[in-house]
C-alpha cells in the first residue's frame, strides 16, 4: 500500500474504535407461575433510586401464563429491582441479574 493508503486506512480504524457502543436491548420472559394475576411489574436497574414505570400498564399477566418483555431504555444494565404486585394487592420485591437468566418466574 501506498503511504496515504496506509494512513487513510489507520485514521478510519482509529475512528470506528471511538465511537460509543450502542447498547442492545434488554429481552426476557416473565412467567407467572403463580395462583394470581400479576397486575403491576416494574424492574428499574438496582442504582435507580425510584421504580419506573409499570410495564404492563393496563394489561394485566394472567396466572399460568407468560410474556415477552422488552427494556429498550438504552442503558447496558442486567441487575435489576423487580416489584410484582398481584391481583390481591400483595407486594413482591425482588433482585435479578436478567442477562444471566433470561427469564424471570414468579410462584406461590
Amino acid at each position: 500500500m501506498k503511504p496515504r493508503r496506509i494512513a487513510a486506512v489507520a485514521a478510519l480504524l482509529t475512528g470506528a474504535m471511538t465511537l460509543p457502543l450502542l447498547a442492545e436491548d434488554l429481552v426476557f420472559m416473565l412467567d407467572n407461575r403463580s395462583s394470581y394475576d400479576i397486575h403491576e411489574f416494574y424492574a428499574s436497574p438496582t442504582d435507580v433510586e425510584d421504580w419506573e414505570e409499570d410495564i404492563l400498564g393496563s394489561d394485566i399477566l394472567p396466572a399460568g401464563d407468560a410474556v415477552r418483555v422488552t427494556i429498550a431504555d438504552g442503558r447496558d444494565v442486567c441487575n435489576y429491582d423487580l416489584r410484582v404486585v398481584f391481583e390481591d394487592g400483595d407486594v413482591l420485591d425482588d433482585e435479578s441479574d436478567l442477562c444471566a437468566t433470561g427469564s424471570y418466574t414468579v410462584t406461590d
